[in-house]
């Protein structure tokens, strides 16, 4: 079986989602996939490549303003060239955003990456967590602590730098990233096996 390479594109305006990024590295790496960190606000040529290669992609950026980052939103308009030559077709996709308020609309960056991973024929992987942190016995410090089903949420304050995204956040993304790369295994395993 050969190892999944699972790609995270991502874009940090003060630190908070690269702490993210790297969670979901950190996952991806823990389950085995040989994994590419992509600032998109710095992406090269070769890791255009980088990305066209793997078996999955995970999108990350902040949610501002109800949405992903304008950094993120170029990168995005300039993935219309794979988009052209099916370069992304049938590759997995999966989403993580952060944000200073609870909620903060981080279910539309969601969705964006969902539409984005759509439009390149993507398959979408969610999270695969019930929510945490919704009863009178459960705790902030549950994983998927906010309750998204679609990617992992976050949520740091304002005026702490990257030391503060929460460790139940932290986790989440890790979470994201092991099952990123067990879904590649599967995939790549019953592509094999037809």
């Amino acid at each position: 079986m050969t190892t999944p390479v699972v790609s995270i594109a991502y874009h940090s305006g003060y630190g908070h989602t690269a702490v993210l990024a790297e969670a979901v590295r950190d996952g991806a790496a823990d389950a085995g996939a040989t994994v590419h960190l992509i600032k998109v606000d710095e992406i090269t040529d070769a890791e255009w490549e980088l990305l066209d290669a793997s078996d999955a992609i995970v999108f990350g950026s902040p949610t501002y303003m109800g949405t992903a980052s304008g950094a993120f939103h170029q990168f995005a308009e300039a993935t219309s060239k794979r988009w052209f030559t099916d370069a992304w077709l049938d590759k997995l996709a999966a989403g993580f955003t952060n944000s200073g308020s609870k909620s903060g609309d981080k279910l539309h960056t969601l969705q964006f990456f969902q539409t984005l991973a759509g439009q390149h024929g993507m398959t979408w992987v969610n999270l695969g967590l019930k929510p945490g942190w919704n009863s009178s016995e459960a705790s902030e410090n549950d994983l998927n602590r906010l309750g998204f089903f679609s990617g992992a949420g976050a949520q740091t304050h304002t005026d702490q730098g990257p030391e503060g995204v929460h460790k139940a956040d932290v986790a989440t993304a890790e979470h994201l990233g092991r099952r990123v790369a067990a879904t590649a295994r599967t995939f790549a395993a019953g592509k094999a096996a037809v």
